[in-house]
């Protein structure tokens, strides 16, 4: 091979793999250290109010409303489960950390997922008991707009979830569900029409790209494309919309929750790691660009409260924190 020819091969080769490396998501930390990122964020103590008569109880859901500053909050009806309650598990909190609605009372018996999409619907999913394994669209006050999976139904066909996660709601109306919470449930996610009808489903239980062991959480960023905190593989697997795999992360720690904000702030939950489960790692809220991967800040988990597996953001920045062992419910805000 001529001289002049062995370069136009060896340039050609080098922009091929630039094309291929721009193609998927990418992340470069400049420290390797997880926990280095500073943390700019102050606990704002005593702002939210508990419901009326009750305490916060597990807290595993937060979404912010489309107005950018209440949030919704979903928790196990002041306990660990709404199995046989009377109180509602969904909550509208405005600026103030003051409830101004209550909504979903008998209608979920295990709560979980939560999101609110952007016509101010909410979707909740229930993990079990004898009206779960679904997941509910509600309106604003409280009436049931849709249901999908059978209750008190466990399964993996086109109509049917085994312990659900979360889900999330595209601006086009189609469903994607986190199905699936480990222990011979589900281990997969769920494509709909924004009429309920099955399009797909990708993944199964095990660790390479596209397998899942807790699907926990679920997440859109602007340019579409599918986040699923993989949780007990220890990294947010990133996905399109047709299920082909685009890339993993393992920066965010160990997700239990996972939210993006509409300028592609990710927002990651790590309610687990250990030296045993994820070395390295410390428990709290990893924050960071969805667009590049770069973690630019981190709220550390503190002693006095535990298992942080639910998280959001408002408008305004600022960071709420749900716990789901310390039944309770924390905003953040930046100094």
């Amino acid at each position: 091979m001529r001289n002049a020819d062995r370069m136009k091969y060896v340039y050609g080769i080098a922009a091929l793999a630039t094309i291929a490396m721009s193609a998927a998501p990418a992340w470069s930390q400049a420290n390797p250290d997880p926990n280095a990122a500073p943390n700019p964020y102050r606990l704002e103590e005593g702002w939210a109010k508990q419901p009326m008569g009750r305490g916060h109880g597990s807290t595993i859901g937060l979404n912010v409303d489309r107005d950018g500053k209440s949030m919704w909050i979903y928790d196990r009806c002041g306990g660990n489960t709404c199995e046989n309650s009377k109180i509602a598990p969904l909550n509208k909190y405005d600026a103030s950390g003051k409830v101004v609605a209550s909504i979903g009372a008998g209608l979920i018996d295990r709560p979980h997922g939560l999101f609110v999409d952007q016509d101010d619907n909410i979707w909740v999913t229930d993990g079990g008991g004898k009206k779960g394994h679904t997941v509910t669209k509600l309106s604003q006050d409280g009436k049931v707009l849709m249901t999908l999976g059978q209750p008190g139904v466990a399964g993996d066909g086109p109509n049917q979830f085994n312990a659900p996660s979360d889900v999330v709601v595209a601006p086009n109306g189609d469903i994607f569900v986190a199905d699936g919470h480990g222990e011979k449930t589900n281990a997969r996610i769920v494509k709909l029409s924004k009429d309920g009808k099955f399009i797909k489903a990708w993944g199964k239980a095990g660790k390479g790209p596209g397998e899942f062991d807790v699907p926990h959480g679920i997440a859109l960023d602007s340019a579409g494309r599918v986040f699923v905190a993989d949780r007990a593989n220890n990294r947010i697997q990133i996905f399109d919309q047709d299920g082909k795999f685009l890339a993993e992360w393992k920066q965010f720690g160990r997700p239990s929750g996972i939210w993006i904000d509409k300028n592609d702030t990710i927002y990651v939950a790590d309610s687990q790691s250990s030296d045993k489960l994820n070395p390295g790692y410390k428990q709290g809220i990893r924050v960071g660009s969805a667009k590049d991967g770069k973690v630019t800040a981190f709220i550390e988990e503190k002693k006095d409260l535990g298992s942080l597996e639910g998280v959001g953001a408002d408008d305004a920045g600022n960071v709420y924190a749900g716990y789901t062992g310390a039944m309770n419910l924390k905003r953040f805000v930046k100094d």
